[in-house]
């Protein structure tokens, strides 16, 4: 029995923290979206939060840790949201749902997309450089490379070279990340965009009849 309630108190101990935890990233995201980032300081943050900036550094040690944490939280999310892309059987419903998917994701999480572009635009190191500079080797392509290859294997693709099939790649994922700065324009229509861009891409990929 006492073990039982020890148990029971690092649970709630562990749950209150991570309550508070995720109420100052709710509480950064909001400020960072509203305000851009330059102007999203810890006590502007804490100050929304409703607590002192001394709480927020108890849980974040710095504004680079909290937006990093902002950052991580978006992509974890976006991974599980995307995990249902797998269930496609086909290249063009794959890709369909690759494109769909996406931004249904962005719509759903308009302040988090907002706020983690502002982040990866003007969050610097020490020496200026930025803090998440694109990788060199555009690894966020690979599936949409690997997905036109199936289609043009399987035949229902038309026919791509290997750099016409990352031009494709580019475009779609240029197009889908374009979505989230059109988020402020209130008169952005997501969903129709959504359909344009499942339309566009599919007529842009599949194989004409003979």
């Amino acid at each position: 029995m006492e073990t039982k309630n020890i148990s029971t108190g690092h649970s709630k101990e562990s749950f209150i923290e991570k309550a508070r935890r995720a109420q100052i990233m709710e509480c950064a995201i909001e400020t960072i979206a509203e305000r851009g980032f330059a102007q999203a300081s810890i006590g502007q943050i804490a100050k929304r939060a409703g607590i002192s900036k001394g709480v927020v550094s108890y849980h974040f040690s710095s504004k680079e840790e909290l937006m990093h944490h902002i950052v991580t939280a978006l992509y974890v999310d976006g991974a599980a949201f995307m995990s249902r892309i797998a269930e496609e059987t086909t290249p063009a419903s794959m890709l369909r749902s690759y494109i769909e998917t996406n931004l249904a994701f962005i719509g759903a999480h308009k302040q988090h997309v907002a706020a983690v572009m502002e982040i990866v635009w003007n969050a610097r190191t020490e020496d200026g450089k930025l803090l998440y500079a694109k990788p060199a080797n555009d690894a966020i392509l690979v599936p949409l490379e690997a997905i036109i290859r199936w289609g043009q294997e399987e035949g229902s693709f038309r026919a791509f070279s290997e750099f016409g099939a990352r031009v494709m790649a580019m475009t779609i994922r240029n197009a889908i990340d374009r979505a989230g700065s059109l988020l402020a324009d209130p008169a952005f229509d997501i969903e129709a965009y959504t359909l344009e861009m499942a339309t566009l891409f599919d007529l842009a990929t599949r194989r004409q009849p003979d």
